[in-house]
Order: C-alpha cells, then sequence, then structure tokens
C-alpha cells in the first residue's frame, strides 16, 4: 500500500480521519468533486444529506477503482457542504457510514471539510473530491 495514515503526537487525534498521509507511490489520481448523481447523471436524494453523501462517496469509489485503487490508496479528501452547520455532521456520517459498508472500507485519511454558499447546481448540497496515490 503507498498511504500510510497516522496521528502525530502533538495534534490532536480525531477518531474519524488522521492527521498526516505519507505517501509512497508512484501514481498520483485526482478524483473531481463528485456529486449526488448515478451513472446515468440522474439526481439522487433530493433535499437529503445522508443520502447524497452516500452517493457522493460510492461515485469516489468507482472513480477510484477504474483507476486501479481504492479508498485505501486515498492520501486526501476535500468535502464541500452547502451552508455547513455542525448540526449537520451526523446526516453527513450517515451517509458516509452507509456507502462504506457497501465497499467493504473504513477509510480515514485526512480530509478538509468546507463550508459554501452554493455548488454547480441548486439541487446538490456536497461534493467530494479525493487524491490518491497507488504504488
Amino acid at each position: 500500500m503507498a498511504i500510510t495514515l497516522v496521528n502525530p503526537d502533538g495534534l490532536p487525534k480525531p477518531e474519524i480521519y488522521r492527521q498526516v498521509s505519507i505517501a509512497t507511490g508512484s501514481k498520483l489520481v485526482f478524483v473531481a468533486g463528485q456529486v449526488a448523481r448515478d451513472a446515468d447523471g440522474g439526481r439522487i436524494g433530493e433535499g437529503d444529506l445522508a443520502a447524497q453523501a452516500e452517493q457522493c462517496f460510492l461515485n469516489v469509489g468507482t472513480a477510484l477503482a477504474e483507476a486501479g485503487g481504492s479508498f485505501d490508496d486515498v492520501a486526501k479528501l476535500t468535502v464541500y457542504v452547502v451552508d455547513w452547520t455542525l448540526d449537520k455532521m451526523p446526516l453527513f456520517l450517515e451517509g458516509g457510514a452507509r456507502a462504506f459498508a457497501k465497499l467493504g472500507v473504513t477509510p480515514v485519511p485526512p480530509a478538509t471539510l468546507v463550508g459554501v454558499a452554493a455548488l454547480a447546481e441548486p439541487d446538490l448540497l456536497l461534493e467530494i473530491e479525493a487524491t490518491a496515490v497507488l504504488d
């Protein structure tokens, strides 16, 4: 595996992600922001943050698989959430947990969650992009 995830001494140790990703592989994979759309472009989970999070993570998983990777290869996730407030965290985590159960993974790469005013289309509640490193 090309990625080692750690929580260094001297930094907080969050349960849902690691602070540092050490990449030793040679193939970089950049996954564009994935939104709650199915393979045909159909809308998924309109107005439902958990359903949209699930679809976004599943789409990231599909993109990684195409490159020959998986969430085990993710060095960094960036999540953009419309009108973010802390009370949305349980829904976001619920959707992620459902996706990860379907994918059979427990990813904990470094992640940044950014609250934004809007995304490309008005029905989108979040968007997730990934950077992965493969051997």
